[in-house]
C-alpha cells in the first residue's frame, strides 16, 4: 500500500509539472523576423536574439535569413497569407509599395525617437510611418589624386556643375574622363534631380539634361554612361581610367584588393552635391506586416535589434552606417586615422544633411525606367530635350496618379 501511495504521488507529480509545463509554453510568444541576406552575420544576430530572449522570457525570436533576390517575392507573398513573419528586413522602395497596398502597420513616432529625424522623415509614407531604420549608407566621393594634381586643378569640385566644368581641362590633361556617371542605372538621375529640387515637373530638368548631353556629345563623360553599372565604373577607377568615383566606403576594400597601385593613389571626398547642397542616401528598414499575430512584441524586439550598441556593433563589422543618433554621435564616425576610417567618417556626417529627401512615389520602380529612357534618349539626340521632357512629365502622370 504504501509502494502505491508513492507512486500515485511519483505520477501526479510529474503530472502537475507536465501541465504547468505545457500552461507556461502557451505562454511564450514566438516573434519570427525575417533579415535579407544577414547569414555572414549569424553569430552577431544570435547574440541579439539571446540577449533579448534572456531579458525577456516569455519570447521566442525566430531568425530566418533570406536570399536578397527573393525577399520581395516571398515578402508579397507572406503578408496576404494570415500569418506573415512579424518583422520583416526590406528596402524603402518595397516598403512604400506595401504600404501602399495597406499591408503594413503603422509605426507610433514615439517608438523612434532615438534615431536620426531626417532618416525617420525620409521613411515617412502619406506623412505616416511604416517602418523602423536598421542602417543607411551614403556614397562619398574616390578620386585619383595623382591624376588630380596632374590635371592642374586645384580645387576639389563640390557640385555637378563643377565637376561637369572641369572635365575637359580633366581630359586635356590626363587623357582620363574626370567620371563616369551610371545616370541610366536604377534610381541614380531620379536622386540626382532631386539634388535640383525636381520631383515632378520635369521640364524644369532641361538645363541638367543639357548639361549632361554636352558632356557626352563632346566625349567628356565615356560613351559607356548610358550603359554601365556602378561596378563596370568602379572598373573603369581601377583602371586609372577616370578621375573621380561616386561609391559606399565599402568600394575602398574592392580598391584595396584589386588596384593596390590605384588604391595607393587614392583618397576621399564628400558626395558630389546639387545647388540645394544635400546628400543622398540609402537606407534598410524593418516593417511590421498589419496581420502579424504579435505586433508590439516585434516592434519591441526591432528597437533593441537597433540600439546604440547593436548598430555600434554591426557598424565596425561592415561599412554600414548606423541610424540611431546617439550611435551617428560616437567617436568611431569622427576618426580620421586611416584612409577607411576617413571615408566612413565622412559618410556619417552626410546623413545630418539629406534634406529635402527623395520621397518614394506610387510606381516609383517605373518612374525610374522613365527618367533613365528619356536621359538616354536625350544623350542619344534622339529628339529635342523639350519634347523628350514633355513627353516625360505625361508619361509619369499616368503611373503615378
Amino acid at each position: 500500500m504504501k509502494k502505491l501511495t508513492v507512486l500515485f504521488l511519483i505520477v501526479f507529480s510529474v503530472l502537475i509539472l507536465t501541465a504547468c509545463s505545457i500552461r507556461k509554453d502557451a505562454s511564450v510568444k514566438e516573434v519570427t523576423f525575417w533579415t535579407l541576406q544577414m547569414g555572414d552575420y549569424a553569430d552577431y544576430i544570435y547574440k541579439i536574439i539571446r540577449g533579448y530572449e534572456k531579458e525577456h522570457p516569455n519570447i521566442q525570436i525566430k531568425w530566418i535569413d533570406v536570399p536578397f533576390s527573393e525577399g520581395e517575392k516571398r515578402t508579397l507573398a507572406a503578408v496576404m497569407t494570415d500569418n506573415p513573419p512579424d518583422l520583416i528586413n526590406l528596402n524603402p522602395d518595397f516598403s512604400a509599395l506595401l504600404a501602399q497596398k495597406g499591408t503594413l502597420q503603422e509605426i507610433d513616432e514615439e517608438a523612434v525617437t532615438a534615431f536620426n529625424p531626417e532618416i525617420i522623415n525620409a521613411l515617412k509614407y502619406n506623412d505616416k510611418l511604416y517602418s523602423v531604420p536598421w542602417y543607411a549608407t551614403s556614397a562619398i566621393t574616390i578620386y585619383n589624386k595623382e591624376l588630380f594634381d596632374k590635371s592642374g586643378i586645384i580645387r576639389l569640385p563640390k557640385t555637378y556643375k563643377e565637376l561637369g566644368a572641369i572635365s575637359e581641362k580633366i581630359k586635356h590633361n590626363t587623357g582620363a574622363y574626370a567620371y563616369l556617371p551610371t545616370i541610366t542605372e536604377n534610381d541614380t538621375m531620379v536622386k540626382i534631380l532631386n539634388k535640383y529640387g525636381i520631383t515632378d515637373n520635369f521640364t524644369a530638368a532641361a538645363p541638367i539634361f543639357e548639361m549632361y548631353k554636352d558632356l557626352y556629345q563632346k566625349d567628356l563623360i565615356p560613351k559607356e554612361s548610358v550603359t554601365f553599372t556602378l561596378r563596370e565604373a568602379l572598373e573603369q577607377y581601377m583602371a586609372g581610367k577616370i578621375v573621380f568615383f561616386q561609391g559606399g566606403a565599402n568600394f575602398l576594400t574592392m580598391i584595396k584588393e584589386n588596384a593596390p597601385s590605384v588604391y595607393e593613389k587614392t583618397d576621399v571626398t564628400e558626395q558630389i552635391k546639387g545647388p540645394l547642397g544635400q546628400n543622398d542616401f540609402s537606407v534598410m528598414n524593418f516593417v511590421i506586416p498589419l496581420r502579424a499575430k504579435h505586433k508590439k512584441e516585434a516592434l519591441d524586439f526591432c528597437i533593441y535589434l537597433t540600439n546604440k550598441q547593436n548598430q555600434l556593433e554591426l557598424a565596425k563589422m561592415t561599412n554600414i552606417i548606423a541610424t540611431n543618433e546617439e550611435a551617428l554621435e560616437d567617436d568611431f564616425y569622427n576618426d580620421y586615422s586611416s584612409l577607411e576610417a576617413k571615408a566612413r567618417t565622412i559618410s556619417a556626417k552626410q546623413i545630418n544633411k539629406i534634406t529635402p529627401q527623395l520621397k518614394q512615389r506610387r510606381n516609383q520602380k517605373e518612374i525610374n525606367t522613365l527618367v533613365n529612357t528619356a536621359v538616354q534618349s536625350a544623350l542619344l539626340n534622339k529628339n529635342s530635350i523639350e519634347n523628350i521632357l514633355k513627353k516625360l512629365d505625361a508619361d509619369i502622370k499616368g503611373v503615378a496618379e
